[in-house]
């Protein structure tokens, strides 16, 4: 699906487990798309404090709070041209969520601090490990947001859902490891193979590449 939904300016809500790999996908669709010159722009949502969250994504002004010396672009900005990645879009605080939905429909916003229009041209892909129709029934997301994002879905199953990517995945990593360490290769054996693929992998993409990186 990812060449057909590249081609499009359509939003993407990518849903999936922690550790399936929801920015490789996201990265994927700009790499695929007329934007890929452009930046690729990625914004944890539920890595901020709430009061840092609004200058992050849209800049501020200088003398906008302590600390601001000079003006700031934000993440859209930044984005101009190119993808912007809204991950863990679920964490987002219910405040921030009506200012998100008018950056997207408008493709302008205001800096903090500052009372002039900024506008950029950007494409929005966004992630969640949550369920945002849970969040919507109990109040948590607004609606007019979720069908904003959730123009185009992808769902990324875990791990366990597709054990035939498990060889793909550490025949990949194996050969990025032996680059790195400057190593002629690095094999594994059917037997071990044959384990990984009876594991569950709870952490998913994220989990089996750290059990292969230990080993």
């Amino acid at each position: 699906l990812l060449p057909e939904i590249a081609e499009s300016e359509s939003a993407v809500l990518i849903e999936g487990a922690s550790g399936t790999g929801k920015e490789l996908f996201a990265r994927a669709l700009h790499n695929l798309s007329r934007r890929r010159a452009k930046k690729f722009v990625a914004i944890n949502c539920g890595a901020l404090p709430d009061n840092l969250l609004e200058s992050e994504l849209f800049g501020y002004k200088a003398g906008a709070f302590t600390d601001a010396r000079r003006d700031k672009p934000g993440r859209f900005a930044l984005a101009h041209g190119g993808t912007i990645f809204l991950d863990e879009i679920g964490d987002l605080p219910i405040d921030m969520q009506p200012k998100l939905l008018r950056a997207i429909e408008d493709k302008e916003f205001e800096r903090v601090g500052g009372n002039k229009v900024v506008r950029s041209d950007f494409r929005v892909i966004a992630a969640t490990n949550q369920s945002l129709e849970t969040m919507l029934a109990a109040g948590r997301f607004r609606k007019d947001l979720f069908y904003r994002l959730n123009v185009v879905s992808l769902h990324i199953p875990p791990l366990r859902e597709r054990p035939a990517d498990i060889a793909a995945i550490t025949q990949h990593f194996l050969a990025q490891t032996a680059k790195e360490a400057n190593l002629h290769s690095l094999s594994i054996d059917k037997a071990a193979e044959s384990a990984l693929r009876r594991c569950e992998w709870p952490g998913n993409a994220r989990e089996l590449m750290n059990v292969l990186e230990r080993s």
